[in-house]
């Protein structure tokens, strides 16, 4: 039996270039950075002072419920980016809504919320804790305030699974609406975690870079001297339908999902293993899912986190599937707005739609001097024209979980 075919219809997007898709897409192709100086706690103790903010974001232009500033941000971003989705979409306008789910999850959830509680226990007694607490933090939020808002009767989940969790949102959402327990779905990933306690935890780890003098050149994937990704704010949302009833409402079709993989490294809490095997095995099995060959493969949304490691890994596992001498065009997107961990893969996938549907890939930016074991087409410096009917975009996250998606023109 033949699966049924799945196309986007929405996008919506925060990230720290950009308050929207279209104004985060002009500054990627720009090659503008949104990496600078955390200015919103004081950073003095702190190893790392750099973060990938959001910046200019009121919560009461996207957000109608009158308990909006109640959530924790990450749940406003989530939302206020499926908000702009649905409306592209129209989705909200079909008579189909019960048979209409969202899948929408976080890496890490309401860490904002939980800590600033945390202190009013502390200093104020279990008694003034907000009634608010639990709703406000929980990580299935934005997947129930969205549903309740808009009727959507279906499926209501939220998936996490670190990094990964916004590509498997989508991925899992993809397979709801091929096995007939919804029509469309409301997908995508949420972050904010430019917290203290977070900055701090990410810093203890070594996983962060510490170029706290240069921000804008401190995200820097496959370069020679990266030392760390730079954690940053975001939110990315897709409507997907299946073609059948995207088509029967008239809706604009932005891309085809083909294809999604998923795998595990089963090697490690958080690095990857040298030879990138769990990558391997997730690219493979999307590949499969969509019934391509890797040649078929015109352009790749790397994870590319500006990891010493992680960076070789990928290199040696996109080696791996599509050969010692791949040509294809690869970029990183985490080089000017950071890691939006639970929300990256999301964003990424935007991107990637951006790329098909304007065939150019934005640079990676501050790839000065390549890492000798990172020798691949890795579009540095400036966004370049490129043709390109399918694109690929690699999600891998802390347990050792992966995840592909593969995406079409239309």
């Amino acid at each position: 039996m033949s699966k049924s075919r799945v196309v986007v219809t929405g996008m919506g997007a925060l990230t720290p270039i950009g308050n929207t898709v279209e104004e985060t897409w002009k500054n990627a192709v720009a090659g503008v950075s949104g990496v600078a100086q955390i200015d919103a706690f004081d950073t003095t103790d702190h190893r790392v002072t750099i973060g990938a903010r959001i910046r200019d974001f009121n919560v009461e232009e996207h957000f109608p419920s009158k308990n909006a500033k109640r959530y924790d941000e990450f749940i406003q971003l989530g939302y206020a980016s499926a908000v702009q989705a649905i409306e592209q979409s129209g989705i909200h306008l079909s008579n189909n809504r019960s048979n209409v789910g969202v899948a929408f999850g976080s890496g890490i959830g309401g860490i904002r919320m939980i800590c600033t509680q945390h202190q009013v226990l502390l200093e104020r007694g279990p008694r003034r804790v907000s009634p608010f607490f639990v709703p406000s933090s929980i990580v299935n939020m934005i997947a129930g305030q969205v549903s309740i808002d808009y009727g959507f009767g279906g499926p209501n989940i939220s998936i996490v699974t670190a990094c990964t969790t916004g590509c498997h949102n989508i991925g899992v959402g993809v397979r709801m609406i091929q096995c007939g327990d919804a029509t469309g779905m409301i997908v995508g990933g949420a972050e904010w975690s430019t917290c203290p306690l977070a900055i701090a935890g990410f810093a203890s780890m070594k996983a962060l870079s510490t170029r706290n003098d240069e921000p804008e050149r401190a995200s820097r994937p496959w370069d020679r001297d990266r030392d760390g990704f730079v954690l940053g704010d975001g939110a990315g949302c897709l409507v997907i339908e299946s073609y059948e009833h995207a088509a029967a409402r008239g809706a604009e079709i932005l891309a085809e999902i083909v294809g999604f993989g998923m795998s595990a490294d089963a090697h490690h809490i958080t690095g990857p293993p040298e030879d990138g095997k769990g990558a391997i095995a997730a690219m493979q099995r999307a590949l499969a899912d969509a019934s391509m060959n890797p040649e078929e493969v015109h352009y790749i949304n790397a994870h590319g986190t500006s990891t010493p490691l992680g960076d070789i890994a990928e290199t040696k596992a996109i080696k791996a599937v599509f050969g010692e001498d791949c040509a294809i065009p690869i970029n990183s997107s985490k080089s000017m707005f950071g890691h939006l961990l639970g929300a990256a893969g999301a964003v990424e996938a935007i991107v990637s739609i951006q790329t098909l549907r304007d065939q150019r890939a934005h640079p990676t930016i501050n790839l000065e001097v390549p890492d000798e074991e990172c020798d691949l087409d890795f579009i540095p410096k400036e966004a370049r024209d490129i043709s390109a009917e399918y694109a690929l975009s690699n999600s891998f996250g802390f347990g050792g979980t992966n995840g592909t998606l593969i995406f079409r023109k239309v």
